[in-house]
């Protein structure tokens, strides 16, 4: 029987970005009606930001397991079978009858989507020469700019255009989630061959210790994805609801709005990435990025001009998470043995998944305690302040430096 697996790194760019792209469609198709669901069910902002903070806590839970499950069986499988299950969560989040049923239905779709990072990006940083990891990564991440566009615009359209309820685009989206499964499990081959892995013989092969993905170099990413992730959580979780309760925008309009972020982000992450390929220390432009990303959370809460708020938001999305992340992943890479990958993005991505548990939750506490949504944003500013100050700290231009010569990765093959 003839297979259509392969590890073209093209094919698999599209696909683990059509990946992201329902990933993020998923989480954002909840923002532009959380006023809806809080009126339906009754909610304050603290419990509407509880509905993310709860797919968050399985998501973030899921990264460290993620990455051993794929050692073990896997990685296209555990992926594959983490997908269906967050389609199908997905679908049931649309029949929940009420807040603590709809709150157990996205535990369990982040379950789902928890398996998808470490592998994905392991099979992807195995599968993609060295020197286009940025660009790669760039492209794949595009999948994200454009699930949160394709989650905001959709669910206000179907929502506040056509009327339809807000349960509709969990349906439509949880089938079409599915079909991507679908396509990962039929195309998509994990050739682990260019791995050096520990071997089970006498071959003197570098062995992996967890105290590797521990490094300086590594904790302070960590720190630093945690501190950007709380910010753009943060903003995609509330932007929708902020652009209508604050800004006095109609509901139909804040889906386009909200996804001026993700659409700017996008040349923003190729660019970045591009130079990031060609620097040998990605230190400086890291932080240039953090920098700038910083400067916008505070601009867009506090500019009373709509203008000037739009040009922040553009800004936040060129010079963002979704551009910097590219880049980080690239850094952990360099950092870190082609065997220990799916654990190294594991933690990775667990460190910057904490933030989402507490970003939406916080910023709906501060919210109803303040009277003033804004004060969450400028938080988010501080806090990445703070990760670019601690990142500081790295030394930019360290790699990992194999003692394993050829004939040795020869021999493990």
């Amino acid at each position: 029987m003839k297979s259509w697996k392969t590890s073209n790194p093209v094919v698999l760019i599209i696909l683990f970005a059509l990946g992201w792209t329902f990933m993020y469609a998923d989480r954002n198709i909840l923002s532009p009606v959380m006023g809806v669901i809080g009126e339906d069910w009754g909610l304050n902002n603290t419990e509407l930001g509880l509905m993310s903070t709860v797919f968050f806590i399985t998501y973030a839970a899921m990264q460290i397991p993620a990455g051993y499950l794929a050692d073990r069986f896997g990685r296209v499988k555990v992926l594959v079978a983490g997908y269906i299950l967050f389609g199908i969560g997905t679908i049931l989040s649309g029949f929940a009858p009420g807040f603590i049923v709809f709150l157990v239905i996205r535990a369990i779709t982040g379950l789902g989507e928890g398996t998808y990072y470490g592998p994905q990006y392991g099979i992807s940083a195995n599968a993609i020469p060295q020197k286009y990891r940025g660009v790669s990564s760039a492209l794949i991440n595009s999948g994200m700019a454009l699930g949160i566009s394709l989650g905001f615009i959709a669910s206000s359209y179907f929502t506040f255009e056509l009327g339809m309820s807000w349960q509709f685009t969990f349906y439509l989206f949880g089938v079409l989630t599915i079909f991507v499964a679908i396509a990962i499990a039929v195309f998509v081959k994990d050739d682990r061959s260019k791995e050096v892995a520990p071997s089970e013989a006498s071959a003197p092969v570098e062995k992996g210790n967890i105290r590797d993905l521990f490094t300086r170099n590594h904790i302070l990413t960590y720190i630093l994805i945690f501190c950007s992730l709380y910010g753009f959580f943060g903003m995609m979780t509330w932007l929708p609801f902020y652009l209508q309760e604050s800004r006095g925008l109609e509901g139909s309009e804040t889906g386009i709005i909200a996804s001026l972020v993700p659409w700017a982000s996008i040349p923003g992450a190729i660019l970045f990435g591009y130079l990031s390929d060609r620097a040998k220390n990605k230190k400086p432009l890291i932080l240039i990025l953090v920098f700038f990303g910083a400067i916008c959370q505070f601009v867009i809460p506090y500019v009373e001009n709509y203008s000037l708020m739009i040009v922040g938001l553009i800004i936040y999305g060129f010079v963002g998470k979704l551009a910097l992340d590219p880049i980080l992943i690239s850094f952990v890479a360099d950092n870190t043995k082609s065997h220990m990958y799916s654990k190294a993005y594991s933690f990775f991505n667990f460190a910057g998944m904490l933030s989402s548990i507490f970003a939406p939750y916080i910023t709906g506490y501060l919210s109803d305690v303040t009277g003033n949504i804004e004060v969450g944003f400028y938080l988010s500013g501080v806090l990445l302040l703070i990760g670019g100050v601690l990142f500081l700290f790295v030394k930019g231009d360290a790699g990992v430096k194999s003692k394993v010569t050829a004939p040795q990765i020869a021999a493990t093959k």
